[in-house]
């Protein structure tokens, strides 16, 4: 049985789950029916951030422009445009024993493609989760349901992985952005055009 998490709150994955590597991080979101009329593309990243909170070179984000970090601990499974149909939308596997020491942290966020010119934000989004499986198994761990409704925001920071001495850690941390995926990389120090 999963663990559902409420905003805020911080629950071990590797301690109940000796020998946990391979997780596949999945998010998803519907549409609500006041929406644009245009389609919603929703995308996903992972920051991998250090101590600093922030990525140390450009390829610690792991986005649908870069799909797999060059250390292999983190894959994006790909763009899905619509966020069309039941279950994940879009997932990013990780394996935990790949990660690089310099990193503690790996940061799940969603923005909203062209959220401006399609005048689209998180208000129109509904539904939206982010939960934790095991690859191997296909054991659901962990799940977040983003309850909270965010009206203007065309960012959100839907949960990180983080380690923590010997294990490895998931907080569910809800928060929106204005400024779409430009105003999340800034906050992670990764330089945008």
């Amino acid at each position: 049985m999963p663990i559902s998490l409420t905003k805020g709150q911080k629950v071990s994955l590797t301690k109940d789950n000796p020998g946990l590597s391979k997780v596949v991080v999945g998010l998803g979101w519907d549409v609500n029916a006041f929406d644009t009329g245009g389609d919603f593309d929703l995308d996903t990243a992972a920051f991998l951030l250090t101590d600093s909170g922030k990525v140390s070179r450009p390829e610690d984000f792991v986005f649908f422009g870069n799909l797999s970090h060059p250390s292999g601990c983190a894959q994006h499974m790909g763009d899905n445009r619509t966020g069309a149909g039941e279950g994940d939308d879009e997932q990013i596997k990780v394996d935990l024993s790949l990660v690089p020491p310099n990193i503690t942290k790996i940061s799940f966020t969603v923005t909203i493609y062209e959220a401006e010119q399609r005048r689209q934000n998180f208000g129109q989004v509904s539904q939206a989760f982010i939960r934790i499986y095991n690859e191997q198994t296909g054991e659901e761990l962990l799940r977040y349901d983003l309850g909270e409704d965010f009206s203007i925001e065309t960012a959100a920071i839907f949960g990180e992985l983080y380690k923590n001495g010997g294990e490895w850690k998931f907080n569910a941390i809800g928060s929106g952005y204005q400024g779409g995926l430009a105003a999340i990389c800034a906050n992670y120090g990764v330089e945008t055009e």
